[in-house]
């Protein structure tokens, strides 16, 4: 098939898609001084219960559903409900107030803040605080919609090395939309972050609180500071952690992955150059560079098939991707590169290692369409898959392995207009904003670019350490002190720091 008629190809399936999935008029703009239709929402009473959540059953930890609008520019209309926890201060009578939590995602379920934060605390600022954990809508015990039916466990992959695979990546990409889309648009599109920022709003008002404290990861920054753009007066102590530039969600962060994942590569491989003798990857960094280049030109002739999944090179970057997020996982990259690398060319056969094991049980069996939900729901994509294509094929010399991850199409090309405009997250609300210099997945530069948006926020930022989330036991006390400071006393840093490692990265 010439280029010309396979561009024509897929610009036809676009369009079909398109016009197959339901188009819905923006919402009305929401009030957000509480109109009179929400009273019933913010004056609930919770019904708590156990959690039958491990760690928040040993913790002391409880559970209720909180009433919500669907559609916040309809108060009257449909319902649904959110799931929190609760464990509550360890001292009463130094209690102040509620540390609300969201893990990251979108679509990460956060109903066990024990997990996230339960021994990074410190045990003054558990003592203080009611640990709040929530599922945003659409995620976990919050209203989740069934399975789409996505062939692939995820969204986010490599477009592959050639025209071909880009097709059949934008052909899939239309049909995983659709397949969501199809049952109930109306309930999916209301499953943004804007109106999980207005849910976090009616959990505070029927706990009792007058203001909430954040901790957020990742794309809990976001959430975290759209919140502080819509409800600034009900803003109190809030920690940004590996934080997102709001201007570049989503896709432009996404794209951010490429050079940032690039970088990591180069990280990694001057370790695994230095463990040549155990891994046989390489015994410089360019050598080991070179073989994971190698490899995906292999895996794109003849895909290696592991668990019964094939790993191609539409898959082989993203697995390298979710591996390069932390320093500490380096011994595990290294394990499962030579893992891949020994099968090629062989038949089918079985993972050796539990990591490998697990990434393929996802990519195999499990959907992630909760991200897509949210993330396609809350920012408008590019529509045209030129586009893309374009982007793709001008970083392929400086991102050889991942500008195909970080430009390629995914469902939010084929979404319906987000319901509402996306936040312009301008304000002085206070916050400190927390970031490693090494951090692939959101990259420094978009942590620095948030601490210029909230005029007021203070800045640490973790010198030259590739990770991604830097509230960690044994990390950093630089960092954990300066996050229970906060937390504790309310004190920012009187100008932005710099912290260290515990130790230098093996």
């Amino acid at each position: 098939m010439s280029a010309k008629l396979l561009w024509r190809s897929i610009s036809v399936v676009a369009v079909s898609v398109l016009v197959a999935v339901p188009a819905y008029s923006q919402a009305e703009p929401v009030d957000e001084t509480h109109p009179i239709e929400l009273d019933r929402f913010y004056r609930q009473r919770l019904e708590w219960k156990p959690c039958g959540v491990e760690n928040l059953d040993k913790a002391g930890g409880e559970c209720a559903d909180v009433l919500v609008p669907l559609d916040y520019s309809k108060p009257t209309d449909r319902t649904m409900t959110v799931a929190i926890s609760r464990v509550q201060a360890g001292d009463p009578a130094r209690r102040r107030g509620i540390l609300l939590s969201n893990p990251g995602g979108p679509g990460g379920q956060g109903l066990d803040s024990v997990d996230l934060l339960g021994d990074v605390l410190s045990p003054e600022v558990s003592a203080s605080y009611d640990l709040i954990g929530m599922d945003p809508r659409g995620v976990g015990e919050s209203g989740r919609s069934p399975r789409c039916g996505w062939p692939v466990g995820e969204m986010v992959r490599s477009a592959g090395l050639d025209l071909l695979g880009f097709a059949h990546d934008t052909v899939q990409s239309g049909v995983m939309a659709a397949t969501c889309l199809i049952r109930d648009p109306i309930t999916l599109r209301q499953f943004t972050t804007r109106n999980t920022a207005r849910d976090i709003d009616i959990v505070r008002a029927a706990l009792g609180e007058h203001t909430i404290n954040f901790y957020g990861l990742s794309y809990g920054t976001y959430l975290g500071a759209v919140f502080t753009q819509m409800f600034p007066e009900r803003t109190d102590r809030m920690v940004l952690d590996s934080a997102i530039d709001p201007d570049r969600y989503w896709t432009g962060l996404v794209q951010d992955w490429g050079p940032a994942d690039e970088i990591a590569l180069d990280d990694w491989a001057a370790w695994a150059a230095l463990r040549d003798g155990e891994f046989r990857l390489g015994a410089t960094p360019q050598q080991v560079r070179a073989k994971i280049e190698e490899l995906v030109r292999i895996v794109a002739r003849q895909p290696i098939v592991i668990d019964g999944f094939a790993i191609n090179d539409h898959w082989l970057p993203f697995i390298l991707h979710s591996l390069l997020t932390n320093f500490r996982l380096n011994e595990a990259m290294a394990t499962t590169v030579r893992e891949i690398a020994d099968a090629a060319g062989g038949p089918p056969t079985t993972s050796r290692s539990p990591r490998l094991r697990a990434i393929v049980q996802a990519l195999r069996d499990e959907e992630n369409s909760a991200l897509a939900q949210i993330a396609c729901g809350d920012v408008g994509a590019p529509v045209d898959p030129t586009w893309y294509w374009r982007n793709i094929e001008e970083t392929r010399a400086t991102q050889p392995v991942f500008g195909a991850l970080a430009g390629n199409i995914q469902p939010c090309a084929f979404w319906p207009r987000p319901v509402e405009p996306p936040t312009v997250v301008r304000n002085s609300v206070p916050a400190l904003i927390v970031q490693a210099t090494g951090d692939p997945r959101t990259p420094y530069a978009h942590g620095v670019r948030l601490h210029q948006y909230l005029s007021e926020s203070r800045m640490v930022t973790l010198q030259d350490v590739r990770i991604h989330m830097t509230f960690r036991p044994e990390l950093s006390d630089c960092v954990n002190s300066a996050i229970n400071i906060y937390f504790g006393a309310g004190t920012l840093p009187a100008t932005d720091i710099t912290c260290s490692a515990n130790q230098p990265a093996p």
